[in-house]
């Protein structure tokens, strides 16, 4: 099964490396997996994801990064890498999951040392003007006790459109959320 966004098909396509702002975005590589383990290892940044476990599960990291191989994969993923500007080379992740009707929804998480430093903004903005599924709107929803992120999105250009809830694994409880909307082009 594969997922296409505009005239792409996901599978047969190379994820693109996007230059930014103090960072560049590029696929995941298995070096990246002990950092990854550390960072999301971190309940302080698994409790602001849906789908990040606390404890995280031995292997974990080395079997999202093989996900985010995958050719049936639906979401593409890329690290968020300092390297190029002096920095590590994992500072976060950053993922665009296609939806249907040029769609796509997008999220994040940046290691927490290097929280407040601009760098989920510096990635944001990087993926939407590359805008590499070819999208007309993209959606993003965060967690209300997480602000910061909201900002994040606001300052990127997103519309706040309504509350909701979302499941959090590593909090094992619904959660309420800010979900947003931004419309390309």
């Amino acid at each position: 099964m594969s997922y296409s966004y505009g005239t792409i098909d996901a599978s047969s396509c190379l994820q693109p490396t996007i230059p930014g702002e103090r960072l560049v975005l590029r696929p995941l590589r298995a070096l990246d997996a002990p950092l990854l383990g550390a960072y999301v290892g971190d309940r302080r940044l698994a409790e602001g994801t849906r789908s990040i476990p606390h404890p995280l599960p031995r292997g974990a990291a080395d079997a999202f990064i093989e996900a985010a191989h995958s050719e049936a994969r639906d979401e593409d993923v890329w690290a968020i890498d300092g390297t190029a500007f002096g920095s590590a080379p994992l500072l976060g992740v950053i993922s665009l999951k296609a939806l249907d009707r040029g769609q796509s929804q997008i999220g994040y998480w940046v290691a927490p040392s290097y929280w407040r430093g601009g760098i989920a903004s510096a990635a944001v903005r990087a993926l939407l003007e590359a805008n590499p599924h070819r999208n007309a709107t993209v959606f993003a929803e965060v967690f209300q006790d997480n602000p910061a992120s909201a900002r994040v999105l606001t300052n990127a250009g997103f519309e706040y459109i309504g509350d909701a809830e979302a499941w959090s694994v590593a909090r094992n409880r619904s959660v309420p959320t800010w979900t947003y909307l931004r419309r390309m082009g």
